[in-house]
């Protein structure tokens, strides 16, 4: 799994996107969605659906999808 060590805050939340190297030489586009401290921290990881060619493309999915779903809740 390939993080791109740029954690993103916005608001309560952090945003971590990631990727996955898949079998098939594909990559997976996922995103880890924190808020929240110690006791009371909540983490939703998401995989998307779509397969990617690169890395890069991946992480550029994950953290676009992973900033929207933040600035709608």
């Amino acid at each position: 799994m390939h993080n791109n060590k740029n954690n993103i805050e916005l608001g309560r939340f952090v945003i971590c996107p990631m990727s996955r190297a898949r079998k098939d030489g594909a990559f997976d586009a996922l995103v880890s969605i924190r808020s929240g401290r110690g006791m009371a921290s909540v983490d939703r990881v998401m995989c998307f659906v779509p397969k990617f060619s690169s890395t890069h493309a991946a992480l550029r999915y994950a953290r676009e999808h992973g900033l929207a779903w933040a600035r709608c809740h």
